[in-house]
């Protein structure tokens, strides 16, 4: 009987599972697995969260040993491995020992390519310090948990505003730090539009982290112990600081693949099939080095998340033990952060991207409550849903506010998946009770709101609209507009004097409709519209998102 020899170079979501799901499908397949590091699966998604302690046990995070693939799973891993060439023609992969030196052939039948991602860092002198860190491994995570306790930091200095950047802010603060950040785009979360990043930069603000936006760090400036001290920003602003954590992006890990002569796409990642075969058929290319099928294009996309790498490891694993799996299903992107307690994420395209890509979107914003509001604990959240202006279809969703943004993400990526329009979507019968969520969910919501407004039932000027010169109707009671005045001249009329009180609108202006969240003021609108008015649009999101993104 032959027995099929599998090689899998590097471990982690990608590697491992592709290295457990091939043993599962081939019993008698020979599988090796090589890891460069010490851990060969782990859960780096968590590595902020021991960090900061949320997460007290470090061993928590490993997932799975040596010993327990070679146990449970015949797998031979064998860590401080690195692969250092592929012969393609001779079908092995060069191995070099990092503890002994040693280097040797390792023959294979099928190669699986996991080597991830690497973190970037500028090229700038002092990156290298001994107190300047980006966050892949254990040993990142390790190095960090020294200089925060044994040494004592209390000021923290993180350099970028995604997604690791902010899960490192929020630690930081809570270890008790003084945090400063520093993001080279005009927002945090630069993936977001603008609206749905801006309230978490306002509760960074509200807790105390100091944040530049708009900026780069320039210097690291040195002590004489070779530690950075310092940095000096592209507006020649100085912060002072005992530890640097860079999170300005990864890059795929591909240059094994490059020497090999494997197709690269033109993002630098490994380009793949359906498979995740590479341009050599035995050879396969899985998580953050690959590119994956893009939910929402004809074209690829590189998505370095844990969720499309454990999902292409497995397929990868399954048509490496056996020729035949599943295609590799689109990729939407769906991602999310908390930070301080307020979550914001996306799935699909946002506005801004689907502009740059040329696709004629239409988008809407609501701001609801994410449970029944007479329910105790009821919180705000904000949700802006993408869609295509001409066929309807659910491009992507962003959400930000309190607990449940998760769960409606996932709505929306199951609709994006299912190729769903807004309509659709509006008719998604979903869980309800008091506790969990409304009668109409904030999703569905959001998809009335698209559905009117392709049918021409409503117009939304955007959330920060110049409204100067417009005819403005405030339909809010007068304690609400007292409460949280809008500023700027307006009517105050209450949506329920609206028909008695049409003497006092000029009919002939353009007019825009504001209220709490945006169900008054439509409600509104098409009163006026049914009484003759016609160039009368509502306020997107009304004011509780014009302040929230002011």
């Amino acid at each position: 009987m032959d027995v099929r020899k599998i090689v899998i170079i590097g471990g982690v979501a990608g590697g491992a599972s592709a290295a457990t799901r091939a043993r599962r499908m081939d019993e008698n397949a020979q599988i090796i697995m090589l890891e460069q590091d010490e851990h060969v699966s782990f859960a780096n998604c968590g590595l902020p969260y021991h960090i900061g302690g949320e997460i007290p046990d470090r061993d928590s995070l490993l997932i799975a040993s040596p010993e327990t693939f070679k146990e449970r799973f015949k797998i031979d891993v064998r860590t401080f491995s690195r692969a250092i060439a592929i012969d393609r023609v001779g079908r092995k992969v060069h191995v070099k020992s990092l503890k002994t030196g040693e280097e040797y052939a390792l023959s294979y039948d099928k190669l699986i390519i996991a080597t991830g991602a690497s973190p970037v860092l500028p090229s700038m002198e002092g990156v290298h310090a001994p107190n300047v860190f980006t966050l892949r491994n254990m040993e990142d995570m390790d190095q960090i948990c020294s200089v925060k306790t044994v040494q004592r930091a209390r000021r923290a200095l993180v350099v970028g505003a995604g997604y690791v950047g902010l899960e490192m802010v929020e630690q930081l603060q809570d270890c008790g730090m003084e945090v400063s950040l520093v993001e080279l785009k005009d927002q945090v979360l630069p993936l977001l539009d603008r609206e749905i990043a801006l309230p978490i930069a306002h509760e960074l603000e509200r807790r105390g982290v100091q944040v530049f936006t708009g900026r780069s760090v320039v210097e690291l400036v040195r002590e004489e112990d070779t530690r950075v001290g310092a940095a000096i920003l592209s507006d020649g602003t100085r912060i002072a600081t005992d530890i640097v954590i860079f999170g300005i992006g990864v890059r795929p890990n591909s240059g094994l693949a490059r020497e090999a002569g494997l197709t690269l796409h033109t993002n630098g990642a490994v380009d793949v099939d359906a498979y995740m075969r590479t341009s050599d058929p035995d050879i396969y290319a899985v998580g953050d080095v690959a590119v994956y099928p893009c939910a929402l294009t004809e074209s690829k996309t590189w998505v370095p998340l844990a969720g499309p790498a454990n999902r292409a490891g497995r397929l990868a694993g399954e048509h490496a033990a056996t020729g035949r799996s599943l295609k590799m299903p689109a990729v939407a992107g769906t991602s999310i952060v908390r930070v301080f307690g307020r979550n914001a994420g996306i799935t699909g395209l946002s506005e801004k991207r689907a502009r740059g890509l040329g696709i004629s979107a239409d988008t809407v914003t609501i701001v609801a409550a994410n449970h029944a509001s007479y329910f105790p604990g009821s919180e705000l959240i904000t949700l802006k849903l993408v869609y295509d202006r001409e066929t309807g279809r659910v491009l992507g969703l962003q959400g930000v506010g309190g607990e449940g943004v998760d769960k409606r993400l996932d709505v929306a990526a199951t609709a994006i998946a299912a190729g769903m329009t807004v309509d659709q979507l509006a008719g998604v019968d979903l869980a309800y009770a008091p506790p969990f969520g409304s009668a109409k969910d904030p999703i569905h919501m959001a998809a009335f709101a698209a559905s009117n407004q392709m049918a021409g039932l409503v117009r939304f000027a955007p959330y920060d609209a110049s409204l100067e010169g417009l005819q403005v109707i405030d339909v809010r009671s007068q304690s609400e507009r007292e409460d949280d005045p809008l500023l700027c001249q307006h009517i105050g009329i209450p949506v329920c004097e609206i028909r008695a009180r049409m003497h006092e609108l000029d009919p002939l202006v353009e007019t825009v409709v504001v209220c709490a969240v945006g169900k008054r003021s439509y409600v509104a609108a098409r009163i006026l519209n049914g009484m003759g008015m016609q160039n009368v649009s509502t306020l997107s999101g009304g004011q509780t998102l014009r302040r929230l993104a002011s």
